[in-house]
């Protein structure tokens, strides 16, 4: 090849780079942004374990953090029933793995709206839909109790393992949990 050929051709080199960078964010984009509906819970056995007294989730959005099956938990005392969610007395209460599904880090209940929209960047595109929702601090993976615990923004696109929850007298027990999604994966 002599120099002229060369000179000809120099342009194939930026163009191609140009051409592999938007193909590749585009794929990145494509993956970040499909999440995982949760389906029907699939709770694995395991041994049961008290998590709260009623009197202690007795307001709206009320937490109560707990381990179980070796993992850190949250109850939530939420506002309507969804798939894995547990009705007593007219409330309803979820429970929820707190092991990110993007890439391990222990997610938190961000009651602060705009702290979700300055910290996280997410806002509930409907301003009525508006409410606390569970947040990891590493990513900022954002994932909404009232859709059963679905990744709604960030790197996560699998929705947090549901813990299923049941009512003894005035207590709520833990007696099973969804198994762990491959961390990363």
């Amino acid at each position: 090849m002599n120099r002229r050929t060369l000179l000809e051709k120099w342009w194939l080199l930026p163009v191609g780079a140009t051409v592999a960078t938007f193909g590749y964010l585009g794929l990145y984009a494509a993956r970040v942004t499909r999440k995982s509906v949760p389906g029907a819970p699939q709770f694995g056995a395991a041994a049961a374990v008290r998590i709260a007294n009623l009197k202690q989730v007795g307001t709206q959005w009320a937490d109560v953090p707990f381990s179980y099956g070796g993992r850190p938990c949250v109850l939530l005392r939420i506002p309507a029933a969804t798939r894995g969610s547990l009705e007593v007395g007219g409330q309803h209460y979820a429970a929820f793995s707190r092991i990110c599904t993007h890439l391990g880090c222990t997610v938190n209940v961000v009651r602060d709206t705009e702290v979700l929209a300055f910290s996280f960047n997410y806002r509930d595109p409907d301003p009525r839909q508006q409410h606390p929702m569970l947040g990891c601090p590493c990513h900022f993976s954002v994932f909404d109790p009232l859709k059963s615990g679905e990744a709604v923004f960030g790197k996560a696109h699998l929705p947090l393992p549901r813990v299923r929850l049941e009512q003894r007298g005035n207590e709520l027990w833990a007696t099973g949990i969804e198994a762990a999604p491959q961390i990363g994966g």
